[in-house]
Parts: C-alpha cells; sequence; structure tokens
C-alpha cells in the first residue's frame, strides 16, 4: 500500500507538472487566440513567429532578443567572476572563509522581490539612469553566487598541490591559473555557466524593478505586460513549446554523454 501511495504521489505530481506544458504545446497547432479554443490543426503560429508576421512582433522578437543578450552576458561575466571569488574563497581559513561562505549564500536565499527593490534604491541613490547597464549589472549580481557555488565543490576535489607544483615548475601565476586550475574547474565553471544563464532567463523581479521606464523588455516582462492587457500574444504558444524542446534536447544529450561516460568508466 505505501508504494502505492507514493507511485500514485510521483504520478500526480509529475501530471500537475507536465500537463500544462502539454496544453500548451497541443494549442500551440491552432490560430485561436484564446488558450483552449481549439479551431482546427494550424501551424500559422509557428510560420508567424519565425517570419515576424504577428501583432507586436516587433515588441516579441526584441524581448525575446534582449532576454538571450543580458542572460550571455551576465552567465559568461559571472562565470568568470565566481570562479575568481570561489578560488579566493577556497583558499581562506577558519571564521573568516566560514563568513564570506554564509555572505555568498545570502542572495541566493533572499527572495527576488528584496534583491530586486535593494538593487532599485542602490542604483537610484547612485543616481545611475536605469536601463540596459542596470538590469545586465543586476543579474551579474544575482547570478554570481550561483557560480561560486558550482565550482566550489571542484575546488575541494582538487589536489590541492598542484598549482604549487606549476609554480615550482616555472610556471608564472597567470600560466598556473589559466593552464592548470582552469582546465581542472572547467566542469564546475561550464555547470555555473548554465545555471547563471538559466536564472537570468527565468528572472522577473529584479528585471522589472531595474529596468526603469525606456520601454525596455525581457520575455519575462513582455509576457506580463502582455497579460495586463487582457490577454496573451497566442505566438508565445509556439516560442514556449520550443524553449521546452530546446531544454528537453539538451538535457537527454547530457544525459546520454554522462551514461557513455560512466560506462567507459
Amino acid at each position: 500500500m505505501k508504494k502505492f501511495i507514493a507511485q500514485t504521489y510521483i504520478w500526480i505530481l509529475l501530471i500537475l507538472l507536465y500537463a500544462p506544458l502539454v496544453f500548451i504545446a497541443v494549442f500551440s497547432f491552432t490560430e485561436s487566440r484564446v488558450l483552449g479554443n481549439w479551431t482546427g490543426f494550424s501551424a500559422r503560429l509557428y510560420a508567424n513567429l519565425f517570419t515576424g508576421d504577428m501583432q507586436g512582433s516587433s515588441s516579441l522578437l526584441s524581448a525575446v532578443e534582449n532576454t538571450l543578450l543580458i542572460a550571455l552576458i551576465a552567465a559568461a561575466v559571472s562565470t568568470l567572476l565566481g570562479t575568481v571569488a570561489a578560488v579566493g574563497i577556497h583558499h581562506l581559513h577558519g571564521r573568516t572563509k566560514q563568513a564570506v561562505t554564509f555572505l555568498n549564500n545570502i542572495p541566493m536565499i533572499n527572495p527576488d522581490i528584496i534583491t530586486g527593490v535593494s538593487l532599485f534604491l542602490l542604483f537610484v541613490f547612485l543616481h545611475f539612469s536605469q536601463g540596459y547597464v542596470t538590469v545586465v549589472l543586476a543579474h551579474i549580481t544575482f547570478c554570481t553566487p550561483y557560480v561560486v557555488l558550482s565550482v566550489m565543490p571542484k575546488l575541494r576535489q582538487m589536489n590541492p598541490n598542484i598549482y604549487e607544483a606549476a609554480m615550482d615548475l616555472g610556471a608564472t601565476p597567470s600560466q598556473a591559473l589559466w593552464k592548470v586550475l582552469v582546465p581542472q574547474l572547467r566542469p564546475g565553471m561550464v555547470s555555473g555557466f548554465i545555471l547563471a544563464f538559466t536564472m537570468s532567463l527565468d528572472d522577473f523581479a529584479v528585471t522589472f524593478f531595474t529596468r526603469g521606464t525606456i520601454g525596455l523588455d525581457t520575455l519575462s516582462t513582455f509576457i506580463y505586460t502582455d497579460a495586463r492587457k487582457g490577454g496573451l500574444t497566442p505566438e508565445l504558444r509556439p516560442l514556449m513549446t520550443l524553449i521546452f524542446l530546446i531544454i528537453l534536447i539538451l538535457l537527454v544529450v547530457i544525459n546520454v554523454r554522462q551514461a557513455k561516460t560512466k560506462r567507459t568508466v
């Protein structure tokens, strides 16, 4: 009975998680502007999405472009900063290391809305003109701790004497960093980059409070504004479906490669 209840609970949870995604995917193949109203099979929404032949197409495409560009910049910079910070934290000792690690964890536990309001007040205090730059800086700020968290386990697994050994063999500090440390930390850096990229794509609260009033939209703020108008742009349905399929394919490829690596080992 316990096994049956556990399996039933898991299936109910999976249905609740994935039913909306399947629902959106199904209704992305109909032209109806109202979600849930099937007017016949059609791929017109997908064609509109790629050709830009839709109402408000420039706004949606601009939001997607802004989202990807901000996420790429934030992920790249936070990966660099987070890796350097992780190396620094790793070489600290005692209470100093515990204190810095604790401070690094606070932004991840902190609710997004508090982070967004705090950064908004900071930019106002510093008289920063809010827009693209402030959004990128805000995303780098909350993404960096996740990179630190991803790189730290690789530092613990690494031989602690390998850096000093490279220095003893004549390498300069920069050579030891890029030719010894970085290859060892690369899996953690890649994981941190992907996590930072995903967090930036998914963010709404921080972006909403730091974008200012210049009309800058990411995908999340575009959807929020669109919903307040009384409905969602139909082309969002194929867009959400494509994003889900891309992520699903990436996960399948990563899992297959990991399974092959374990077999060879």
